[in-house]
């Protein structure tokens, strides 16, 4: 079998874990359909045996982009990159540790589960755990070993262990209790894990604290699961609603699906009703016209097809992830859910960054026009065509004051409005709409433009002219120019801000202070910098304090802030 078709079975099986028992698939690896041996927890969190993900195809990718695979299964060595797999149930890549596939975490909870159905089937016998040579027939709570007659005699024998509590395995069948077993370190097989270095994220056992954890923070699980546990709990509450939001959109999808299959009966129907009264040449072109449904049924189908399988299959990793976290949580001893944190985490945290759209609302995906004339057929003209909304460019219309004239350094837009072919506004985005402003006298200097999809069929386009000049402006769509593009845009020079007032007087404006002065330079008699009612340098109506221009909306041509005039009026009092 080849690992294409191997990772296809285990995708479907993965799919339909929902018709086996819980037991029988959470102990049975997707590959080899055999009970667990040596679990391994991979970072998406599905598990397999190690010699199952051993004998996987690794695969590298050098730093140039070029993917080396083995053929033969071997571990690949590449100094550029690390080696990885994929998971055979999601596709996931899996970066192999540097201790090979030995490094990955062990799935403790499938182990115990592994164990406890093997004590309720007879055809399997347990070994001891102490000797590995006798049976084992007897389990000690306290150290969670397997022991056989004998070893359990010297175990109730010895002082240190003389006050532990041994219950026979047949006693343990065909019950649903967890047996627990002892996490012991791997530099130190002897000790078991108890503590937690918080430094380093990891469980520790007691000599790891004296030698490579000794300037660390560490302290017991106990102490520590709390706080652990509620990070993980919290990120599991952000997960969860995630399952119902994902469902949700598969039923719009099926939902759409029904659309579209009820919209195609119906327009077959339309076709046959209309092409009945018809003999030779209408039959050959309502045969010609259901071709063409044919082929829109195909690609919408397809098209909603895909967007099934894509959330059909996220939906699967947040729910693997989900449930591996809730029974993590409601099974897993403190060790067991320190041991996976960073693994369960990791995987948490990636299926919330991935990224879902909802689909959008289409009910006007196909149109049968029985009116319009189709091309002719054997030499007889005959009506009815199948149309459906498409965007036409040279039916897309510009609008908006920054169409032909902008101001320098100032923000100016318009509107690109998309339409079909028969010139109504498309009610939908995404269309492919390409904008491109630059100098007419010197094309690379271009300006950059904000594209804002309104999902409406309508595109608003922002821009900002740092210098003035004429410039030239490419609207397309799909690759073709809109009405009127291109397109010139005249932009003006900076204008200048009036740093004064617009008001009548100086005099009025400032309360009859003296050394009040004007843009209009006009004076009143007795002292007054200012002008005044009456006096004819006055304009006789409103005009700016600082230049005296008369017009409200206009650029000022008169003293600035530091200039000749310093006692402009910019305040009025009344």
């Amino acid at each position: 079998m080849s690992a294409g078709q191997e990772g296809l079975d285990c995708k479907l099986s993965a799919l339909s874990s929902k018709s086996e028992s819980p037991r029988n698939f959470r102990t049975r690896c997707l590959i080899c359909k055999n009970l667990y041996t040596n679990p391994k927890l991979l970072p998406c969190l599905h598990t397999f045996c190690l010699d199952c993900i051993s004998g996987l195809e690794q695969f590298s990718v050098s730093q140039t982009g070029r993917e080396v695979r083995s053929g033969s299964g071997e571990p690949l060595l590449c100094s550029e990159s690390g080696v990885s797999i994929l998971c055979p149930a999601c596709d996931c890549e899996v970066k192999v540790p540097k201790a090979g596939m030995q490094g990955l975490t062990t799935n403790h909870l499938i182990q115990n589960e592994v164990l406890l159905e093997s004590l309720n089937r007879p055809n399997i016998k347990l070994v001891c755990d102490l000797c590995n040579d006798g049976v084992a027939e007897r389990r000690c709570h306290v150290c969670s070993a397997n022991l056989c007659d004998f070893c359990s005699q010297a175990h109730r024998r010895q002082r240190a262990t003389a006050c532990h509590n041994t219950v026979a395995l047949k006693d343990l069948k065909g019950g649903t209790e967890r047996i627990v077993q002892p996490l012991m370190c791997s530099v130190h097989p002897s000790e078991e894990l108890r503590l937690f270095c918080v430094t380093c994220d990891c469980l520790v056992c007691r000599d790891c604290c004296i030698v490579d954890h000794r300037d660390h923070s560490c302290d017991f699980i106990t102490n520590v699961i709390n706080q652990q546990g509620g990070f993980i709990k919290q990120l599991l509450k952000q997960t969860q609603p995630r399952i119902g939001a994902l469902q949700e959109i598969l039923q719009k999808i099926h939902s759409s699906r029904q659309i579209l299959k009820e919209q195609l009966c119906m327009r077959a129907e339309e076709i046959n009703n209309f092409t009945e009264d018809y003999i030779k040449v209408l039959e050959k072109h309502r045969s010609r016209l259901l071709k063409e449904l044919e082929e829109l049924r195909l690609q919408k189908e397809n098209s909603l097809y895909v967007q099934e399988i894509q959330l059909e299959q996220i939906l699967a990793d947040v729910r693997t992830g989900v449930d591996f976290t809730e029974s993590l949580l409601a099974n897993g001893s403190h060790g067991e859910i320190l041991l996976t944190k960073c693994v369960v985490v990791n995987r948490l945290k990636q299926l919330n960054e991935i990224s879902y759209s909802v689909p959008a609302a289409e009910d006007d995906w196909i149109q049968f026009q029985s009116h319009a004339k189709a091309e002719q057929c054997d030499g007889f003209e005959v009506f009815g065509i199948i149309t459906t909304k498409k965007i036409d460019p040279t039916k897309c219309i510009l609008q908006g004051e920054g169409l032909h004239v902008a101001q320098q350094d100032k923000a100016s837009s318009f509107t690109l409005v998309c339409n079909d072919q028969s010139g109504q506004q498309m009610r939908r985005g995404s269309e492919s709409v390409r904008v491109s402003i630059f100098k007419k006298d010197k094309k690379e200097c271009s300006i950059r433009t904000l594209l804002q999809d309104n999902h409406d069929g309508t595109y608003q386009i922002t821009y900002t002219p740092r210098t003035s000049g004429c410039y030239v402006a490419w609207i397309c769509v799909k690759g073709q120019h809109v009405q009127g593009s291109p397109f010139t845009i005249t932009v003006a020079s900076k204008s200048r801000e009036h740093v004064g007032i617009f008001h009548c007087c100086t005099f009025c404006s400032s309360g009859g202070q003296k050394d009040a002065r004007c843009g209009c330079k006009g004076t009143m008699p007795g002292g007054f910098q200012g002008c005044g009612h009456g006096h004819k340098s006055h304009p006789g109506h409103p005009h700016w304090s600082c230049c005296g221009n008369p017009s409200k909306s206009s650029e000022c041509l008169g003293a600035s802030n530091d200039g000749p005039y310093q006692n402009l009026v910019r305040t009025v009092v009344l």
